[in-house]
C-alpha cells in the first residue's frame, strides 16, 4: 500500500530557493520541483529658460497615424510533467523526475497509485501551481482598466492599486523583473496610461523639473490649462534600443508626443532624443536628455518641398545642454521599469516614483541584445 505524507515547503519569502518534494508511492521515487528566483550667467540662463519654455508651448504640430498594434498572445504558463517550463524573464521552473517502474502491474495498483498522486498534488500550495496564472490575470485586468480609462484624463486610484498589485506579484514570482538586462525593453511602445499629463511621459519634462524645481509646476500648470480643442496631446510613443550585453549598458531612447492645436489644424511630434548612459540596478536606465525638436510639423508641410527641406534640415534644440547651464546634472534622469515582459511594461520617474507612473503596451520588438541570466 503506497504511503503518503505532506510535502515540505520552505518559505519562498525568506529564501530565494525552495524545494517541494513528495513521494508518489513505495515504488515511485520522489519528484522535486525547484524554483530559482532572483533575490532580486543670469542673462545667459534667462535666454536658455526662454528657449526651454518655448518647447513647452510650441504650436507647430503633423498628422500622426497610429501604428496598428499586433496581437500578442502570450500563452499562460503551466507546470508540465513532461518538459522544463519557459516562463517570463527572471525565473525558470524545472521538473526533475526519477521514476522506477513497478515490479507488477494491475488495474487495482494503477488506480491506487493514481489516487495517491492526486492526493499529493492537492497538497501542493496553489501559490506554486498558479503563480504565472495570477500574474496574467492581474495583467489582463490592468490592461482592461487602462483601455477604458481615457488617456490624458490623469490619475486613477483604481488603476494605481492594480499597478501595485502586479508589481508585487511579479516581484514575488520573479516575472517581468531585471528589465535593464533582459533585453525586453528594446522596441517601440505606446502609452496607454499616465498618472499625469501625457507630456510627462517624456524624459525632457523630468529633466526640466530637475533644472527648475521651484517653478516647473507653475509652468506646467499654464500649458496644461489650455483647453481642447485649442490644445490636444497624444498619442505618445517611445522607441528604445539598448545593448544589455555591453558594460556599461548603452543605447538610445526616443520619446515622441503628438501635440495638436487649433482643433488639429496644426500638429507636430514633439521628439526628445536621449542617450542611455548605463543601467541603474536591475530595473533602471540612466538617461541623458540630448535634444528636443518638433518634427513632422503640418505647417511646414503645407509649404511643399521647401517645408519638407526646412523640417528635415533644421537642427533640434539642444535641450540637454541648456538644462545643464541652468543646473549641472539636471539633464540626467533615471527611468525605473518595475515590470516588463513581451507585451507590457510599467515605468516610473525615479525622482517621483509615486507621482509619475506610466503603463506602456508594446507595438513591436527591437533589436537590442539580451543578456542570459
Amino acid at each position: 500500500v503506497p504511503t503518503t505524507h505532506k510535502p515540505h515547503l520552505l518559505d519562498p519569502s525568506r529564501s530565494s530557493i525552495f524545494t517541494l518534494s513528495h513521494p508518489l508511492s513505495s515504488s515511485v521515487a520522489p519528484e522535486e520541483l525547484t524554483m530559482v528566483k532572483k533575490s532580486s550667467s543670469t542673462t545667459s540662463n534667462n535666454l536658455y529658460l526662454r528657449g526651454l519654455c518655448c518647447l513647452l508651448i510650441l504650436p507647430l504640430t503633423t498628422p500622426f497615424t497610429q501604428p496598428s498594434l499586433p496581437i500578442i498572445n502570450r500563452p499562460t504558463s503551466t507546470i508540465s510533467h513532461d518538459s522544463p517550463l519557459g516562463l517570463t524573464s527572471g525565473v525558470s521552473f524545472r521538473l526533475q523526475r526519477s521514476f522506477s517502474l513497478p515490479s507488477s502491474s494491475g488495474s487495482s495498483d494503477d488506480a491506487a497509485t493514481s489516487q495517491t498522486t492526486d492526493e499529493n498534488n492537492n497538497d501542493i500550495p496553489p501559490s506554486v501551481l498558479s503563480a504565472s496564472e495570477r500574474v496574467e490575470e492581474c495583467k489582463r485586468a490592468l490592461l482592461q482598466m487602462c483601455d477604458t480609462h481615457a488617456l490624458g484624463s490623469g490619475y486613477s486610484a483604481k488603476i494605481q492599486r492594480k499597478i501595485r498589485d502586479l508589481e508585487q506579484l511579479g516581484e514575488d514570482a520573479g516575472f517581468g523583473q531585471a528589465s535593464s538586462l533582459s533585453g525586453l525593453l528594446s522596441g517601440e511602445w505606446e502609452l496607454i496610461y499616465a498618472s499625469d499629463d501625457i507630456t510627462r511621459s517624456s524624459p525632457f519634462f523630468w529633466a526640466f523639473r530637475r533644472a527648475f524645481p521651484d517653478t516647473s509646476d507653475q509652468i506646467f500648470g499654464i500649458t496644461d490649462a489650455i483647453p481642447a480643442p485649442l490644445k490636444e496631446v497624444g498619442p505618445a510613443t517611445q522607441t528604445i534600443d539598448i545593448d544589455s550585453t555591453a558594460r556599461p549598458v548603452t543605447g538610445t531612447f526616443v520619446s515622441r508626443v503628438k501635440v495638436a492645436t487649433l482643433g488639429g489644424a496644426a500638429t507636430s511630434m514633439m521628439t526628445t532624443r536621449c542617450t542611455v548612459l548605463a543601467a541603474d540596478g536591475l530595473d533602471g536606465l540612466r538617461l541623458r536628455v540630448d535634444s528636443t525638436k518638433p518634427e513632422d510639423a503640418t505647417v511646414l508641410k503645407k509649404l511643399g518641398p521647401l517645408g519638407e527641406l526646412v523640417n528635415s534640415s533644421s537642427p533640434p534644440f539642444p535641450s540637454g545642454e541648456a538644462l545643464e547651464r541652468v543646473a549641472p546634472g539636471s539633464s540626467e534622469v533615471i527611468l525605473r521599469t518595475t515590470y516588463c515582459d513581451e507585451g507590457f511594461r510599467i515605468t516610473r520617474n525615479e525622482d517621483r516614483l509615486e507621482e509619475d507612473v506610466f503603463v506602456w503596451r508594446r507595438v513591436k520588438f527591437g533589436s537590442g541584445n539580451t543578456l542570459s541570466l
